[in-house]
């Protein structure tokens, strides 16, 4: 099973922490194994085959399809202030937390704002929460059809990794991030983009189609 690399800190950690418990009674020791199973099962990254299709915007992580809303997207990111369609996915803390790229083309802005930890899960997450927003242009376009993804920090998230800089070209299902246990990923699309899921299918990263560009 491949790990990400923001894992292995961690199971070190717990490993050592569990060896120690251990030392100290094989009941506490064993009492302590499924949490360290857990810390190596949560930095699992596994491969994915990302779908192949002119237009196809890709979902960027694992877990649950909350409601879609019309929003508007984060001032940072200068998209202006029109409402459009936005998919957030709810990754629990047993979800696989690697986060991968909607669509191919590059960077054009990336913004870290600090802010609270509520439970990803409620929609005041999108606003008061600490979250790292990114602006995509796809491949081909005069920046009509950017998109936003939004990582966003959870009620026992509270470190969001984002790999990507500013210029940089990205590739469709390819991984750009982690959040660390629970959180949620919000995803503005250009409107009129034809949304293919509904809420409250589960996701997979890298594989499940959002939507597609008209």
């Amino acid at each position: 099973m491949s790990i990400h690399k923001e894992g292995y800190p961690f199971i070190a950690l717990f490993a050592a922490v569990n060896l120690l418990a251990f030392l100290f009674g094989a009941w506490l020791g064993w009492l302590l194994l499924p949490v360290t199973i857990w810390c190596v099962a949560f930095f699992r990254d596994p491969e994915r085959k990302t779908p192949e299709g002119e237009g196809l915007i890709i979902c960027p992580a694992d877990g649950k399809l909350l409601p879609i809303v019309e929003v508007a997207p984060p001032a940072e990111l200068g998209m202006g202030d029109a409402p459009r369609p936005r998919l957030s996915i709810f990754m629990n803390v047993f979800n696989v937390h690697v986060n991968r790229n909607p669509v191919s083309g590059s960077v054009v802005t990336k913004s870290y704002r600090p802010g609270k930890f509520f439970n990803a899960s409620f929609d005041k997450a999108s606003i008061h929460n600490e979250r790292m927003s990114i602006r995509l242009r796809p491949t081909g376009n005069d920046g009509s059809l950017d998109l936003a993804v939004v990582q966003i920090a959870g009620l026992v998230a509270r470190r969001i990794v984002c790999d990507l800089t500013q210029g940089q070209s990205v590739t469709r299902g390819q991984r750009f991030g982690i959040i660390r246990f629970g959180s949620r990923v919000d995803v503005y699309l250009p409107p009129g983009t034809e949304i293919l899921v509904t809420p409250g299918i589960k996701t997979v990263a890298g594989e499940t189609v959002l939507a597609r560009f008209i």
